[in-house]
């Protein structure tokens, strides 16, 4: 099954980060990428830019509104993810807990939804459509 671990930091963390040698933060998570592509569990990872390039559309209202960042509160912001594909929650918590990340900063673990999720709508139009899409863009 897959999950997805979503990083997030405080703006302690983030300042923190700013003492450290760039170069030793890229290294130690590339060690880190590195041991779960060995393992054959990472599917696929990123980092995010700031927040003051981003945008948000929010959909409280009649009409979707969009603010640009920076917007929110940085806990309620992430940095970055992977999406793992592993055998249970325990082992993405497992993994998880293995990131080169310092105080200030979380891992949230997500289960991603598949098939066996929707199976009560298994006739559905575009739920048939996403199993062609997934083929199409190789993201079985």
């Amino acid at each position: 099954m897959k999950h997805m671990l979503i990083m997030r930091a405080t703006d302690a963390a983030v300042d923190a980060s700013q003492e450290v040698d760039f170069e030793e933060i890229i290294n130690a998570m590339g060690r880190y990428n590195e041991s779960m592509i060995n393992a054959g569990v990472l599917l696929a990872g990123e980092g995010l830019s700031d927040a003051s390039e981003g945008a948000v559309v929010d959909f409280s209202g009649d009409q979707p509104i969009v603010t640009d960042g920076p917007y929110g509160e940085t806990h309620e912001l992430f940095n970055g993810f992977w999406i793992l594909q592993v055998a249970s929650k325990e082992e993405a918590v497992e993994w998880a807990s293995r990131a080169p990340l310092g105080p200030g900063t979380k891992i949230e673990v997500r289960r991603v939804t598949d098939e066996s999720d929707f199976e009560d709508f298994a006739d559905n139009e575009y739920l048939e459509k996403e199993k062609g899409w997934r083929e199409q863009l190789g993201t079985q």
